[in-house]
Parts: structure tokens; C-alpha cells; sequence
């Protein structure tokens, strides 16, 4: 446990995002799953839109590796293709 006020600060601030980097990856998750269930070739690629919103912007913010993220987005756009 920190003894020092901006340690005690610093500590709350990681434990702030910790939080959020996890929703927000949990989110990207869920995204990712619901595209790979879809049957539905036209609500594949709605969902599919929506992911890969996600996917970029976590990219950007690097709460997933870039490459990975590309990685990613080309599996969905393999499964929807495969689909339709």
C-alpha cells in the first residue's frame, strides 16, 4: 500500500482504467462472438460493421495488438463472406 498522496492518486487512476480497458474489452469480445453466430448472412454483416468499429478503435487506443486486430477482422470477413 502506497504512503505517498500522488502513489495513492496513481493507484486509484490504474484501478479506474483497469476497469474500464476491461469493458471495454469484454464489449469487443461479445462483438466478435454474436458475428461468428450469426447464420443470417445479412445480420452477419450488419454485425460485422459494428465489430469492426470496435476493433479499430481499440486498435487505435491499443487495447488489442494492431496486428491482431487486422487478424481478427479478416477471420469475420472470411465467416461472412463464407456465409453469403
Amino acid at each position: 500500500m502506497p504512503n505517498i498522496k500522488s502513489a495513492k492518486k496513481r493507484m486509484r487512476l490504474n484501478d479506474k482504467w483497469n476497469q474500464r480497458n476491461r469493458a471495454k474489452r469484454s464489449q469487443l469480445r461479445t462483438a466478435i462472438k454474436h458475428v461468428l453466430q450469426s447464420t443470417d448472412a445479412e445480420e452477419a454483416e450488419a454485425l460485422k460493421r459494428q465489430a469492426v468499429t470496435l476493433i479499430d478503435r481499440a486498435a487505435t487506443r491499443r487495447l488489442v495488438h494492431p496486428n491482431r486486430a487486422a487478424r481478427v477482422k479478416s477471420r469475420l470477413a472470411r465467416h461472412v463472406s463464407s456465409l453469403g
